[in-house]
């Protein structure tokens, strides 16, 4: 990396201590991570953060995601890694496109960040209502079930009652996620939204880690849960969100 002018000079020590502790925090956090992320991960303060990641982004250390709001891995870090056969990034909106084509449900894609969870394309045909909602109790929807799977420590002390058909219990939730982690699918009817039912699979990097997930959400009813052609389809186009060719 080259200093430029009126920037952090690449000679000084400190400075590239922590330009390598920004990509670890991209690594540890997962493609799409915001620069407020990465910055706390890393223990670095924001303004000191925000030029060493556009030094990063510059050099081809890091990435911007296609809706600039986040970071991966850049193709020199890759070649560090010894990685050098990695693909490029998937363009993922053109895989999304195709599903949308193939389906009438609305087909949308979430990243994971730490415990946050994203909607980074959300389906333009289908409103999505009750983001919120999805965000803030996991264990309502089918994207927050496919989060906890990965990381069963983020399951919240208390579990609140979206709808009357809610999980609230524990073992009941500790049951449906290990189902989840078995079968590679999440599922949700009438959790977050009554009348609103939903399937997700996860999408994962080349280390196999979930790094956020590819859901079709539709009228309960419409949406079978249950539908194998609709699971497999959209686990075809998550092995292609993450760069991983389906099996």
């Amino acid at each position: 990396m080259g200093a430029r002018a009126g920037e952090i000079a690449g000679h000084e020590p400190r400075a590239v201590q922590k330009a390598l502790a920004l990509l670890e925090a991209v690594a540890q956090l997962g493609s799409g991570a915001t620069a407020r992320d990465i910055a706390a991960h890393a223990g670095i303060p924001q303004a000191t953060a925000y030029r060493l990641l556009n030094l990063l982004t510059a050099d081809g250390y890091l990435v911007r995601i296609a809706d600039l709001s986040g970071f991966a891995l850049g193709r020199r870090t890759r070649q560090l890694a010894g990685a050098d056969a990695a693909p490029d990034p998937v363009d993922h909106h053109a895989v999304l496109e195709e599903l949308r084509e193939q389906v009438r449900f609305g087909i949308h894609l979430a990243s994971f960040a730490g415990s946050r969870v994203r909607l980074i394309d959300r389906d333009p045909d289908h409103e999505l209502s009750g983001e919120n909602t999805i965000a803030a109790h996991l264990h309502a929807s089918a994207i927050g079930k496919v989060l906890l799977a990965s990381r069963p420590e983020l399951v919240p002390p208390s579990l609140r009652r979206v709808t009357s058909s809610t999980i609230t219990d524990f073992g009941a939730l500790r049951t449906e996620l290990d189902a989840v982690r078995h079968t590679g699918s999440a599922r949700e009817v009438d959790e977050v939204r009554v009348g609103r039912s939903a399937v997700a699979v996860p999408v994962h990097d080349a280390q196999n880690a979930v790094t956020g997930c590819l859901a079709a959400i539709g009228k309960t009813g419409r949406l079978a849960v249950d539908d194998p052609e609709l699971t497999d389809l959209l686990r075809s186009g998550a092995a292609r969100v993450g760069g991983r060719v389906p099996a």
